[in-house]
């Protein structure tokens, strides 16, 4: 028998969670023969179990690689002496999915916490990667507080093309914006599709991803360099493996997560995210996993960590490398060694190391090209600046260091989209009022509704502007960007249209006023016109039934990370 039947341990092993029959000896003797049916000897079942969140899919190009991590983290596991038991779950590819990934990522962090709760695990290994994945598995890991390491599948690395590097999906954006403004014909750019992304990993640049992965492991649920290595090189096998030794150490020497996600390390982790130009996707699935906890992040301290810490990464979509580089370059221990003065260096990660101490193993190697020096920054101040007003009451975010900082104090005319069909049946027509001083608006985009906050706030320049050599404008929208998009795009409008929120009472014509020195985003339009229309205002129908219904009754705003409101901790 194990040790589960002792009565002054706690269950253990697969003597933890036991069904519930009303008679929990016959539930362990059952679980235990069905076990047995697998071939498992009584030796290996007596052994702590760790359970590994297999995330491999066919509809998950980056993810095409767990199957051999799993692999992997088993051969640590089983060195340290647990028994690893991997279990599919959710998994989550942008491309692959309506009407976009966000739209399941709760969904997933749900079905992880679910599983980690209920089956008899000690500790876990969570393989993930494209970048809804890691938020959905940290929420979940969060929420269970059972021990969990991640584990990241690693970004692609790029290709070499016709006399450049290219690697999705920065690259990708870039050439079909020149396809769109007919720079590039037909055949380039299906030439140009072919070269994207030609081997396994995540996006190849600093994207939501690869942004996560650096999140991910500067809270401490990874080792530093975890954040970049290359999907396909031998190093990221062996970090699989130490994983599963890992978990299997943290059995007897637990590290809760929420031990682990801290105000501290929360913050730190703020200051990775500006220091990278990283993605603004990340701020709000940061936002997610710590409100698990009920640790909040304020835009009004993002906005002020942004003013005193410096963008010092140079890769795409802010600058020109790719995390190829970047992991070449030092990695995320080399910038956090630039960031000594900025972070809470007394957080501890899994292996109960401060930060301090983290940053300090490793060899001192940098490629100042890559990771700049404090003196010589990218951009003296972050990536990601926090906007307040009458349009965004409760706030709205901009990617500063992507973005064309002549376009930073606009005040112009509007042109508002009411929904992802109103844009895509209008953006290309000819007919369009619209000019290159003009503010594009979409509204009706965001978390409450049926398109799922997807990552639509990258409006396309209007095809005839475009062919006239118009590079940006500014957008405005209650959703998202991907992480490797570029361009003066205001995005997460908070409370969103479908909320009743100011964005819904937007009109074509209307003028807005962007002011990113005095962090304002405001409807210039009378109150009193405000009000009547705010009286003909309709919410839109909540959908019938499902999942769809669910997220419509309880998702909350961007500023909160759109988290399912009974999932945070009750009274937070």
């Amino acid at each position: 028998m194990d040790d589960a039947t002792s009565s002054n341990q706690p269950p253990r092993g697969l003597g933890r969670n036991a069904a519930n029959y009303g008679d929990r000896d016959f539930a362990l003797y059952l679980r235990r023969s069905f076990a047995k049916s697998m071939g498992y000897s009584q030796a290996m079942l007596d052994r702590p179990v760790i359970g590994i969140a297999d995330t491999g899919s066919d509809f998950n190009n980056c993810h095409r690689t767990a199957p051999e991590l799993v692999e992997a983290v088993k051969r640590g596991v089983l060195a340290a002496g647990g028994l690893p038991l991997a279990f599919p779950t959710v998994s989550l590819c942008e491309p692959f999915l309506h009407p976009c990934s966000m739209h399941y990522r709760n969904l997933m962090a749900l079905d992880t916490e679910a599983l980690l709760r209920a089956q008899p695990m000690d500790s876990a290994v969570l393989v993930g990667g494209c970048d809804k994945t890691v938020p959905a598995q940290l929420m979940a890991a969060v929420s269970a507080d059972i021990p969990a390491v991640q584990l990241v599948v690693g970004p692609m690395l790029a290709t070499r093309f016709e006399g450049e590097r290219l690697s999705a999906c920065t690259d990708c954006r870039r050439y079909w914006a020149r396809y769109r403004a007919g720079e590039v014909d037909a055949a380039r750019i299906g030439r140009i599709e072919g070269n994207l992304a030609t081997t396994a990993g995540t996006c190849g640049v600093m994207g939501t991803a690869s942004t996560m992965a650096c999140l991910a492991a500067t809270l401490g649920f990874m080792p530093l360099e975890a954040a970049s290595v290359p999907a396909v090189h031998a190093d990221r096998l062996r970090l699989a493996e130490e994983a599963g030794a890992l978990a299997v150490r943290l059995i007897a020497q637990p590290v809760r997560p929420r031990e682990i996600v801290t105000p501290e390390s929360v913050e730190n982790a703020l200051r990775v995210l500006l220091a990278l130009g990283g993605s603004t996707n990340a701020l709000i699935h940061l936002t997610a996993i710590a409100g698990r906890c009920g640790v909040k992040v304020d835009l009004r301290r993002l906005d002020a960590l942004s003013e005193e810490t410096p963008v010092l990464v140079d890769l795409k979509p802010t600058g020109e490398g790719y995390m190829e580089d970047f992991h070449a370059a030092g990695g995320l221990r080399a910038l956090l060694r630039e960031l000594r003065d900025l972070l809470h260096l007394g957080c501890k990660d899994l292996y109960g190391r401060t930060l301090e101490q983290r940053i300090a193993e490793g060899p001192e190697f940098v490629d100042r090209a890559i990771i700049r020096a404090r003196a010589e920054p990218v951009s003296p101040v972050g990536g990601l600046v926090a906007l307040f007003g009458s349009l965004a009451p409760a706030g709205a975010i901009l990617k500063r260091s992507a973005a064309t900082p002549a376009l930073f104090e606009t005040e112009a005319r509007c042109v508002v989209f009411d929904g992802l069909e109103d844009l895509a049946a209008r953006i290309d027509d000819e007919a369009l009022d619209v000019t290159p001083r003009d503010i594009l608006v979409l509204k009706n985009a965001g978390p409450r509704t049926p398109a799922g906050m997807p990552e639509a706030g990258y409006l396309p320049i209007p095809r005839k502007l475009a062919r006239a050599g118009v590079k940006d404008m500014v957008r405005i929208s209650d959703c998202r960007m991907s992480g490797t998009a570029f361009g003066t795009i205001v995005l997460h409008v908070a409370p969103e249209a479908a909320a009743g929120g100011p964005l819904a009472l937007a009109r074509t014509g209307d003028r807005i006023r962007l002011s990113v020195r005095e962090r304002r985003l405001d409807l210039l339009v009378e109150e009193s016109e405000l009000a009547r229309r705010r009286e003909e205002w309709r919410p839109p129908p909540a959908p019938a039934r499902g999942w769809d219904r669910l997220v419509h009754e309880q998702v909350l705003q961007a500023t909160e990370g759109a988290d399912l409101a009974f999932l945070r901790p009750e009274g937070r």
